[in-house]
């Protein structure tokens, strides 16, 4: 499915209402109405002072996640941008329909969960920041996952061929947890699952990736509503569609006459 989409120190000045804040955070969930409220919670707090919104964008939910959601932006207001998929079309073009609706220059994505922590956003924006360069992408990187053994097992195994084929140069490409400029996102190619293959595709646009440290933490609330298993057949096809994506493009060198 295929689809078109300053190197100043973070801000303690609160944003007015009207101007596009610096950071927008990216959360796209599925049947998490348990982890709304406590995960924006914990982003707010972790983002006090820095100019941000949060988007929401529910992928086709089941559950009480759409009440939860209408409940939190009554409690914040415009702070809090809401999206709905009428169906389930997949994380990516959750992540996808989050972006186009932000309004800031920096976008953080973070799974809906509450595996990622919130308190390793400044840090990744931080680094963006200090690198000024519009085409680097800021990946987390889970070096203690907090995941089953299955999983665990899978990724580690997902990572080893995906780096090997796509040389990516990202130890962990599956964290939801990452930032980018939202002018270079909006210039990828977008596709079903393309948010596993972000560093390739940023690479492939010019661009570089850093990957940092940051914490992961054990689900306490719900369950995972997207499998392993499915996971990991479509993303064997997609690694082949990314790598031939690679291998089709050459990046031009733009001069003015």
């Amino acid at each position: 499915m295929f689809l078109h989409p300053a190197t100043a120190p973070l801000p303690h000045a609160p944003a007015h209402a009207a101007l596009p804040p610096l950071l927008s955070v990216v959360v796209p969930v599925r049947n998490e109405g348990a982890n709304i409220r406590p995960l924006i919670d914990e982003i707010s707090a972790a983002l006090r002072g820095v100019e941000h919104e949060i988007v929401y964008v529910d992928d086709g939910s089941t559950d009480d996640t759409p009440a939860q959601l209408a409940a939190a932006r009554d409690a914040l207001g415009c702070a809090l941008v809401l999206r709905r998929h009428r169906a389930s079309c997949g994380q990516s073009a959750a992540v996808i329909t989050g972006v186009r609706a932000a309004r800031g220059a920096y976008v953080a994505t973070l799974d809906g969960d509450g595996q990622n922590d919130p308190a390793d956003i400044p840090a990744l924006l931080m680094r963006a920041q200090a690198a000024a360069d519009p085409w680097l992408l800021v990946a987390g990187h889970r070096t203690q996952r907090r995941d089953t053994w299955v999983k665990r097992r899978s990724s580690r195994i997902a990572n080893s061929v995906r780096a090997a084929l796509l040389r990516d140069a990202t130890p962990d490409t599956g964290c939801g947890l990452k930032l980018f400029r939202r002018t270079a996102f909006l210039e990828l190619p977008c596709f079903d699952h393309m948010h596993r293959f972000l560093p390739a595709l940023f690479i492939r646009a010019g661009g570089r990736v850093e990957s940092v440290p940051v914490n992961h933490r054990p689900r306490t609330r719900g369950r995972s509503n997207y499998g392993t298993l499915d996971r990991l057949w479509v993303g064997l096809f997609d690694l082949v569609g990314v790598a031939w994506l690679q291998r089709r493009w050459r990046r031009p060198e733009v001069e003015q006459p």
